[in-house]
């Protein structure tokens, strides 16, 4: 038998002879990645090829990273230095954006685990091809936001008292600090993403290792922890991964309610809240996807990975865009009635300096990037599937989502019951610098991954490309799922 026909995917059907049905197929086929079936030996070379391939523009975007990253470094070191005095940050205004990116990255962080296993337990057969990305962007925005506590803390480098250590004085962290609270929830959810995403990560580490030499040989023998394909290892990884993915998606909703008590359990106004849990979940997944989306783009266009990441995922992810908007709007409309109904005083005031103030530009900035933006284009199929049009959608929604932590935080925060104690906030370079510098280290990390961990899970594309299939029924054709033994 020749390499060729040893290589041949078997469960790609000959074309009919019918030429109405076999224009079907092929319109099918283009349409649809898990219909489109090629040779073993293409789809591997077409995920590994991207990884070993480094142009000039590439090392170009690392070096401009990277030195945004060392900024960040440096500038913390100054600020441990000198204190957090050379932020601004004073009475009232005790967080600012350090505190607003937390938030923003935990809620970028959230939905990418979340989507592959949510899809997943839902048997989703489109979310194969874009799960490793979702996870991957999982991992480096929650590594990101676990350091802004740290950052925030005067002295950072005592950060271990959080921890519950036994120590000879005895002394315990406080079970009523919110910053016990965010490093549970951080590790917790955190530590569950690595080990979903590395258990889903075995099979394509041990394809890389049959297909590399020299280090890269050795490095993807070590991570794949000997994998062979045997049926029982396949068996413990789809247990494994289904385990994962029933118990991920709670810990999901209770990690992002843990961040929006940090601000609900206060009783300054706009932040005492009954329905900030849902509403900060609402929030997360919304970012989180558009994230997700603009990474998917990204990695299409740059890895050159247009076989795999089809306008069918674009399309799909793009709905589940507009569904997370139109529940954003609910629970934001509902938190803003309840307070204006109440006639707080205070409240008033906060909703007059929205609507009218030195803020109201970045009020209404965050409506069109959030309600209008996303109701008056992704109903329509066209931009839906339109890979540009999407992305930029995405990022007026990132820009939007982080406004709205903005308003939250700093100020929400200028405004409290007394009017003498009433503050406006005033960024200083410090706090800049290290906001650019966690947007420029996650993509530096992303970077990195990209060359060293395949972003499109092989095994789950063979899989569905096995399962999936097209019967005929009359004249037309339908797609149709077989069910393994």
């Amino acid at each position: 038998m020749s390499e060729r026909q040893h290589d041949r995917p078997i469960w790609r059907h000959p074309m009919p002879k019918d030429e109405d049905l076999a224009h079907q197929i092929e319109h099918e086929r283009e349409q649809h990645l898990l219909l489109d079936p090629r040779y073993p030996l293409h789809i591997d070379e077409g995920v590994l090829d991207p990884m070993y391939r480094q142009g000039r523009l590439f090392w170009l975007v690392c070096v401009i990273v990277g030195g945004l990253v060392a900024a960040w470094g440096a500038t913390w070191l100054v600020q441990m230095f000198y204190g957090l005095g050379i932020t601004g940050l004073k009475r009232p205004v005790m967080w600012a954006l350090y505190i607003v990116n937390f938030v923003y990255f935990i809620g970028v962080g959230h939905a990418g685990t979340f989507i592959s296993a949510a899809l997943r337990v839902l048997k989703v057969e489109w979310r194969r091809p874009i799960s490793r990305a979702a996870e991957t962007l999982t991992v480096f925005a929650l590594i990101t936001a676990a350091m802004f506590p740290i950052v925030h803390l005067g002295r950072s480098w005592k950060f271990y008292w959080l921890l519950p250590y036994p120590n000879e004085r005895q002394i315990w962290p406080s079970y009523h600090s919110p910053l016990l609270w965010d490093l549970t929830a951080i590790l917790t959810y955190l530590s569950c993403s690595i080990l979903f995403a590395y258990i889903a990560l075995l099979p394509d580490f041990a394809m890389a290792r049959d297909h590399t030499i020299g280090w890269r040989h050795t490095l993807y023998d070590i991570l794949s922890l000997g994998w062979r394909g045997t049926e029982r290892e396949w068996g413990n990884q789809e247990t494994a991964l289904n385990v994962f993915s029933f118990g991920i998606i709670p810990v999901m909703f209770s990690v992002h309610t843990i961040v929006s008590w940090d601000f609900a359990m206060t009783l300054q106004p706009g932040w005492h809240s009954t329905v900030f849990g849902p509403y900060f979940v609402i929030g997360a997944l919304f970012s989180g996807v558009a994230a997700v989306i603009m990474v998917m783009a990204i990695a299409r266009k740059g890895m050159r990975l247009e076989y795999f990441l089809r306008p069918e995922h674009f399309d799909g992810m793009a709905k589940f865009l507009l569904l997370l908007s139109f529940a954003w709007d609910y629970f934001y409309f509902n938190d803003v009635l309840v307070p204006w109904y109440g006639q707080d005083p205070v409240e008033k005031t906060i909703f007059a300096l929205l609507t009218g103030g030195y803020v109201s530009p970045i009020f209404y900035l965050m409506i069109f990037s959030n309600v209008i933006l996303p109701a008056a284009t992704l109903w329509s199929k066209r931009v839906r599937t339109s890979i540009p049009a999407l992305f930029v959608v995405c990022l007026f929604v990132q820009i939007g989502m982080y406004l709205e932590r903005y308003i939250i935080v700093p100020v929400t925060l200028g405004q409290n019951y007394l009017p003498f104690d009433w503050g406006v906030y005033t960024l200083y370079l410090p706090e800049s610098l290290i906001t650019v510098g966690a947007f420029a280290l996650v993509a530096f990390l992303y970077l990195i991954a990209s060359r060293f961990i395949p972003l499109i899970p092989v095994w789950e594309v063979y899989e569905g490309q096995v399962l999936q299939g097209l019967r005929r029924i009359g004249r037309a054709l339908v797609k149709t799922r077989a069910e393994p033994d």
